[in-house]
C-alpha cells in the first residue's frame, strides 16, 4: 500500500461523528491513526484510507481501525470510520 503524509488537521463530517459514537471511537484515536497509520490505500483520486490495528477493550481483542478521508478538501474531511 502507498505511504502517505500524516494528517494533523482534519474535519469530521456529521456521518463520521455518528459512526464514531456508535462504535465508541474517540477523536484522539482517529488522530493517532491519521498521524501514524500502519497502512494507507488510495481509493480514486481524492479518497484515502488510513488504517492500523488496535487492541480494544478488556478482552484485548485486535481490530482493524479504518479512517476514510477525502484528501482533496481543505482541511481534509473524515468521511467515516
Amino acid at each position: 500500500m502507498p505511504s502517505a503524509s500524516p494528517l494533523k488537521n482534519f474535519r469530521l463530517t456529521d456521518h463520521a461523528r455518528l459512526e464514531m459514537a456508535r462504535r465508541q471511537i474517540s477523536e484522539t484515536e482517529i488522530a493517532q491513526i491519521l498521524s501514524a497509520p500502519e497502512q494507507t490505500e488510495n481509493v480514486g483520486s481524492s479518497r484515502r484510507i488510513f488504517q492500523s490495528r488496535v487492541v480494544w477493550g478488556k478482552t484485548g481483542k485486535t481490530y482493524l481501525l479504518r479512517v476514510i478521508v477525502e484528501i482533496d478538501r481543505q482541511p481534509p474531511e473524515i468521511v467515516t470510520v
